[in-house]
């Protein structure tokens, strides 16, 4: 049953669109369809994606509330209560962050499956308006073959992922260091960034030379589409401090 509804929901429609993006690429190159695919899923995302980068500025807006209420209130029941208040009297969500990179997992695992299995294996799966081509190429603008490993393609995802990261951490960090004697999930909160944002990217990199390169370029064309997002969403919000973006290093 499960595997059903993964293949009905998931799986069959991804497996039709690259096959239909491939139809109309020019020179059917499947790369090229991978990136039109990844610009479509985040299109797609773009009003869940919207809604985190303001909530991550309304975060950092209340931090000295959050703060204020820890320091007030030693009992952790009533602590976690208050500050669950201050957060819906602000329409904050502390988990929406988390939801469009939730939810890009399952497409990444489709899209795994789908050039693990092949384009044209299951030709009974496409729908009706779908045809595949009869020659495509699987060499990325000429010269990356997208169904081997790529090192060019498993850097720059580690580079990409740094760059969203410090771009997304540079206007919600805490405002002061947090100081040894700061509360265990202040600390957390602080080595939680440090990891993403300097440990995440090579380990990133790593993965993306073990796996295909299609799906590498889906995580590239992800992080790039995602800072131009960003700095779009943060320009026109009055969100973007350019000088907290050259700050490499949490003092």
């Amino acid at each position: 049953m499960l595997l059903l509804l993964w293949n009905f929901i998931l799986y069959k429609p991804l497996l039709n669109a690259l096959v239909f993006l491939t139809s109309i690429a020019p020179a059917h190159d499947v790369g090229i369809a991978v990136v039109l695919l990844t610009i479509v899923v985040k299109l797609i995302l773009f009003p869940l994606t919207k809604k985190s980068i303001i909530n991550q500025a309304k975060m950092k807006n209340i931090e000295g509330e959050v703060a204020k209420i820890k320091a007030e209130t030693p009992d952790k029941t009533e602590q976690a209560k208050k500050t669950f208040e201050l957060y819906k009297a602000n329409k904050v969500n502390p988990f929406s962050s988390c939801l469009v990179v939730l939810i890009q997992f399952p497409i990444i695992i489709a899209l795994y499956q789908t050039f693990k299995n092949g384009l044209d294996q299951y030709p009974e799966l496409l729908y009706s308006f779908v045809h595949y081509p009869e020659h495509i190429r699987t060499f990325f603008l000429g010269f990356i073959d997208i169904t081997k490993h790529s090192l060019l393609l498993a850097i720059l995802a580690g580079v990409t992922q740094f760059i969203q990261a410090h771009l997304s951490f540079s206007s919600t960090a805490p405002s002061v260091p947090v100081s040894k004697d700061a509360s265990f999930s202040a600390q957390l909160g602080q080595s939680m960034q440090f990891q993403i944002k300097y440990l995440l990217p090579p380990f990133i990199a790593f993965i993306g030379y073990t796996v295909s390169a299609a799906i590498v370029l889906y995580w590239v064309t992800s992080n790039i589409v995602s800072i131009i997002q960003e700095v779009i969403i943060r320009k026109k919000a009055g969100l973007l401090d350019t000088k907290a973006l050259f700050k490499f290093r949490n003092k």
